[in-house]
């Protein structure tokens, strides 16, 4: 076991520094594409659906494709700014995932929909990153 431990790792080893940016990317990407669908603004989608307001449905919209960049560009930053920026979209994938999950999935609450659904890893990363940063 250990010899095939040790071929994965020399294998393995020299991009193990792209691992982080797998889940980042396929995040921030994720979110990009989640809030572009909802154009042109105001998302009408939104407002025939849930009720909201243009401004809300405008809001929810720009607030996705945001926290997808800045997911995104806290990590080209190699500083405490990208840290913070990287907590920053954490921070708003969080809170936008605990709407989503309150206001479009309320029926999945602890329940087996909940954890087989791309949304709680949407969740799940998004907090990662708020915890983390770039560190």
């Amino acid at each position: 076991m250990k010899n095939l431990d040790n071929k994965i790792n020399n294998i393995l080893g020299g991009i193990d520094l792209l691992a982080p940016w797998v889940i980042r990317l396929g995040l921030g990407i994720a979110f990009i594409i989640h809030g572009y669908n909802k154009f042109p603004l105001p998302p009408q989608g939104l407002i025939n659906y849930f009720g909201f307001s243009p401004a809300l449905a405008t809001f929810v919209a720009l607030s996705e494709v945001f926290a997808g960049l800045i997911i995104i560009v806290g990590g080209l930053l190699n500083n405490s700014l990208g840290n913070l920026i990287t907590r920053l979209g954490g921070l708003m994938v969080v809170v936008i995932m605990i709407f989503a999950f309150s206001i479009a999935h309320q029926e999945w609450f602890i329940t087996v929909k909940l954890f087989t659904s791309e949304q709680i890893f949407l969740f799940l990363i998004g907090l990662f990153f708020l915890i983390k940063g770039n560190k």
